[in-house]
C-alpha cells in the first residue's frame, strides 16, 4: 500500500481513512506499507501502524511545497506541483527491488500522485481517490491567487488534470470515495469503470468514551487548516453565521478547534471573547461530545468528510452545507440540516439551540445512519471483496 502521509489515527481526513483500511485490512493481509513524510518527529507514530503492517518504509519528502527546487521543477516539465513535490526517488528505487524480490498479489495506491513511484508491472493496481485533486487546485486558484499569477497557477491545473487522468486509466481498478466524486469522474472519462470505497468511522471508539456537554453550548467547527477549504468555512461561520446566532442567542460560544490553526483565524478570539480556539486536541471525542452542534460551511470540493461522520458517531447534530455532506447520501432534515444559503443556515442553527429535542433526534437519526452505511468493518469487507476478484481476474489472465 502507498499513501503520501503516514497513517496516524485522528491526524487528518486522509490519515484517519489509511488507518483505519490498514488496521482492519490486516486481519486477512500482510501489508507492506510505503509512506511519505515531512518531518522525521514523525516517526514517533511508527509504533502505532507497524503493529498492524509486515513492513512499514518511510521516505522523506519537502517539508514546504514551495522550495526553489520544487518550483524550477514544475516550471521546466510538464509534471504538476503536487507531483514533484511527493515524489522520492528513494521510494520508487525500494518499490522496484521489493517487487523484485518478493511476491505481491495487489498493490493498493491512495492518491493519484503516489502512482510515479510504481516501475512498469504485471502486478494488479488499485487506485483510490479521497479527492479529486485538480478540482481542489482549481478551486484554490479561482479563490485565492491573484489575476496576476492566475494564468501560470491555471497551466499548473492542466497539467495536474493531465497527469491525474493518465493514472485513472493506468490502474487496473479505479475507486473514488463518494459517488459524486464517482460522478466527476465519469464526467471526465465516461468509458472508465468507477467504484467506491467510502471513508468510515470507529463507532466502537467513540461509544467508548463519557464527556461532559460544555456549558454555555459551543457551535464547533474542527478540522484541519492546512485544508484551504477549512480556512473558508470558519470564514464563512465567523462572518456570515456567528453574528446572526450570537444576536438571537446571548448564551452560546463558537468552538474552533483542530491542527495547524492559522494567525488570522486565532485572531478572532482576541476580538470576540465568545470565541474559542483549540489548537490541540489528542483525543476528537472531546471536542464532538462536549459540543451543541457541528457546523460546517463548506463550499470548496474535496475532502473526506471526517469530521461530519465522527460527529455523527458522536450524536451530535450537523448543520452543512450541500458541499459539506456531499457524497454521504443523508436525507436533509432528517440526519442533518442542509442550506446552501448562509441565512437559512443560520436559522438553523438557532432552531437547534433553542428546540434541544430536535437536536438530539437529529443526532441520534446521524449516528444509526452512519453506523448502517459508514462502519470501518463493513467498508474494509467491500474492499476485500475488490482484492478477491481483482487477484482471481489477475490469475486467471
Amino acid at each position: 500500500m502507498l499513501v503520501p502521509f503516514l497513517p496516524i489515527d485522528q491526524m487528518s481526513g486522509g490519515q484517519t481513512r489509511w488507518f483505519h483500511l490498514i488496521k482492519h485490512l490486516s486481519e486477512k493481509h500482510e501489508i507492506t506499507l510505503m509512506s511519505l513524510i515531512k518531518d522525521d518527529w514523525e516517526r514517533k507514530y511508527l509504533p502505532q501502524i507497524e503493529k498492524y503492517c509486515k513492513k512499514v518504509y518511510v521516505f522523506k519528502r519537502p517539508k514546504s511545497p514551495w522550495t526553489f527546487r520544487n518550483l524550477f521543477l514544475t516550471l521546466i516539465s510538464f509534471n504538476p506541483l503536487v507531483v514533484i513535490r511527493n515524489l522520492s526517488l528513494e521510494e520508487r528505487s525500494a518499490i522496484k527491488k521489493e517487487l523484485s524480490t518478493h511476491k505481491y498479489d495487489l498493490i493498493h495506491a491512495e492518491t493519484f500522485y503516489v502512482m510515479p513511484h510504481i516501475p512498469k508491472t504485471k502486478i494488479p493496481i488499485i487506485l483510490v481517490e479521497p479527492t479529486i485533486e485538480y478540482s481542489v487546485y482549481k478551486h484554490y486558484v479561482n479563490n485565492e491567487v491573484s489575476p496576476i499569477l492566475k494564468p501560470i497557477y491555471m497551466f499548473d491545473v492542466v497539467k495536474l488534470k493531465f497527469w491525474e487522468k493518465f493514472y485513472w486509466h493506468r490502474a487496473t481498478k479505479l475507486f473514488a470515495v463518494s459517488e459524486d466524486d464517482k460522478k466527476l469522474i465519469q464526467s471526465e472519462e465516461p468509458k472508465l469503470d468507477v467504484g467506491v470505497i467510502s471513508n468510515g468511522v470507529d463507532l466502537e471508539f467513540f461509544d467508548s468514551k463519557k464527556v461532559i456537554k460544555k456549558d454555555p453550548p459551543r457551535i464547533l467547527y474542527h478540522g484541519n487548516y492546512k485544508w484551504m477549504q477549512n480556512v473558508e468555512a470558519v470564514n464563512l461561520l465567523v462572518h456570515e453565521i456567528w453574528p446572526r446566532v450570537k444576536k438571537e442567542i446571548k448564551d452560546v460560544k463558537l468552538w474552533i478547534s483542530g491542527r495547524n490553526v492559522p494567525p488570522e483565524i486565532i485572531e478572532y478570539s482576541k476580538l470576540d471573547k465568545d470565541i474559542e480556539i483549540s489548537e490541540s486536541v489528542e483525543d476528537n471525542r472531546d471536542v464532538y461530545k462536549a459540543s451543541a452542534l457541528l457546523v460546517t460551511p463548506i463550499r470548496g470540493p474535496g475532502g473526506t468528510r471526517l469530521k461530519v461522520l465522527e460527529a455523527m458517531a458522536s450524536g451530535l447534530a450537523v448543520v452543512s452545507t450541500p458541499v459539506g455532506v456531499a457524497g454521504l447520501g443523508i436525507t436533509a432534515g432528517k440526519e442533518a440540516l442542509v442550506s446552501s444559503n448562509m441565512d437559512k443556515l443560520s436559522e438553523m442553527v438557532i432552531d437547534l439551540l433553542k428546540n434541544k429535542d430536535k437536536a438530539e433526534r437529529i443526532g441520534k437519526a446521524g449516528r444509526e445512519f452512519v453506523k448502517i452505511n459508514f462502519d470501518w468493518r463493513g467498508i474494509v469487507a467491500k474492499l476485500n471483496k475488490v482484492y478477491d476478484e481483482t487477484k482471481t481476474v489477475s490469475n486467471n489472465s
